[in-house]
């Protein structure tokens, strides 16, 4: 593992380590989908409207485990690469110490506050009771999934792709068998729906934990799950940029569910064609979106090796290939979102004429530049992998934060709910225009440092 990754063919290491993690993050976005799905058929729009109401507490708990499993393996990755192996299983033992800390605590919060945190995300009085009881039963598997997230990050890093994507792989299996075994054999409706998400977020969650405690690369003594304050803090630092990603999504979500009650109200749709359509449609494009997450996850230990281990070239060389992949597949992602919109929003239902036809229009306007979405998540994971974690903070803040969350509020002013479809595609294209002038610069910088390194190299041989 220490020298595999300074040393293999790049191409050879990003397919070994981004295939497991792609597919371990669309196993993640499709514990969503499933549950939309079956209670879309089982319950109907008020269901799925209030799966959009819960959902962004499943977006926090992801900001969560990217915080510290991102930040950790990191770190992790980066003092592997300088051969400080005792200082990296520190990183890691704090990593899975936040992990787990966390999970509990969310968990106990939500709990306390689940009646306001749901009105706050845009519970309308007819989705309110399904919302209540699917998210208060959900959260008692936010520790789990918070460490079965996060903890993938860190079993990749160590080498183990497959049983990160093995894992997850097998949490959404369980959750996939027992939601249509609840909702129509035991007519569990909602409950029967959450009760499956949980018990495939345990399991997943127990497979982490059972292979951290047993690293491979270095070895874990119990002092390492200790926290200090400097590694918490550092663990933290790098994995902001992603966590910020996650929680500007969740603030997104929360004002776009708002605005959608408010002025679907003032059209001919109404409150809940518009939120459950947009929550539907949102949670199909994280399907895309988590395919590119997952393949700037497994540049990640690529990346902080090598910029450890002052390999320039090879770093610039792994992000190039990263940047295409996510690229091809978001443009698939885009025509099947420009061709096939109706098909795809029959999966989750049946509804009326104007239902489709929201959804239709939603599909094509606000995901129209879709084939340039992989750009910018890759391009934050790069910075931050490289330490660099003001840029990557500043990339995760660009599309949701700096130029989606102010269109939502004023554009809908003038044009009414088409407002909210036009933030999308004008968001994406700065967020992406961005994301290339700053990579376009770091390149230089990496080629320069490249060159520099060559040349003392030489000398040395010399």
């Amino acid at each position: 593992m220490r020298d595999r990754l300074g040393e293999e063919r790049v191409g050879k290491l990003l397919l070994q380590f981004a295939v497991p993690s792609v597919i371990s993050m669309l196993v993640s976005a499709l514990y969503n989908i499933v549950d939309q799905i079956f209670i879309g058929n089982g319950i109907g729009i008020n269901g799925n409207a209030a799966t959009n109401v819960a959902f962004p507490l499943s977006t926090l708990c992801t900001s969560l485990a990217l915080l510290f499993g991102i930040g950790g393996a990191s770190n992790f990755n980066l003092n592997m690469g300088a051969k400080d192996y005792k200082k990296a299983a520190k990183y890691v033992g704090n990593a899975v110490f936040l992990l787990l800390s966390s999970g509990i605590l969310l968990c106990v919060v939500v709990r306390i506050f689940l009646r306001p945190l749901m009105l706050l995300f845009g519970a309308t009085e007819d989705t309110l009771g399904y919302a209540l009881e699917y998210t208060g039963i959900t959260s008692f598997g936010f520790p789990f999934l918070i460490l079965s997230t996060g903890g993938s990050a860190l079993v990749r890093a160590d080498g183990s792709p497959k049983f990160s994507m093995a894992c997850m792989l097998s949490g959404a299996i369980i959750n996939t068998i027992f939601d249509p075994l609840f909702i129509f054999g035991f007519h569990m409706g909602m409950a029967g729906a959450a009760w499956a998400t949980v018990l495939g977020q345990i399991v997943s969650g127990c497979m982490v934990l059972w292979y951290l405690l047993r690293f491979r690369s270095v070895h874990l003594e119990k002092s390492c799950f200790i926290p200090k304050l400097r590694y918490c803090l550092r663990v933290a630092a790098l994995g902001t940029s992603n966590c910020f990603n996650q929680i500007a999504m969740m603030v997104v979500q929360i004002v776009m569910n708002n605005t959608m009650t408010y002025y679907g109200a003032l059209s001919v749709y109404g409150q809940e064609i518009p939120l459950a359509c947009s929550g539907i449609i949102n949670k199909v494009n994280m399907i895309a979106f988590s395919l590119v997450i997952g393949i700037s996850q497994g540049l990640q230990p690529i990346t902080s090796f090598n910029y450890g281990a002052k390999k320039y070239g090879r770093v610039w060389s792994s992000y190039r290939l990263a940047v295409t992949a996510g690229t091809i597949i978001s443009i698939v992602s885009f025509l099947c979102f420009q061709l096939f919109p109706r098909q795809i929003i029959s999966l989750f239902g049946s509804g009326s004429e104007a239902y489709f036809a929201f959804a239709e229009r939603y599909f094509r306007v606000f995901l129209f530049f879709t084939f340039i979405n992989g750009i910018q998540p890759i391009t934050s994971n790069f910075f931050t992998a490289m330490g660099k974690a003001p840029k990557g903070i500043l990339m995760a803040l660009t599309r949701q934060v700096i130029f989606l969350l102010p269109l939502l509020v004023i554009l809908p002013m003038v044009l009414g709910i088409d407002g909210v479809m036009y933030a999308g595609p004008i968001a994406d294209g700065a967020a992406a225009l961005l994301a290339i002038l700053l990579v376009v610069r770091e390149r230089g910088k990496l080629l320069a440092m490249e060159k520099e390194q060559n040349l003392q190299n030489s000398a040395g041989k010399a």
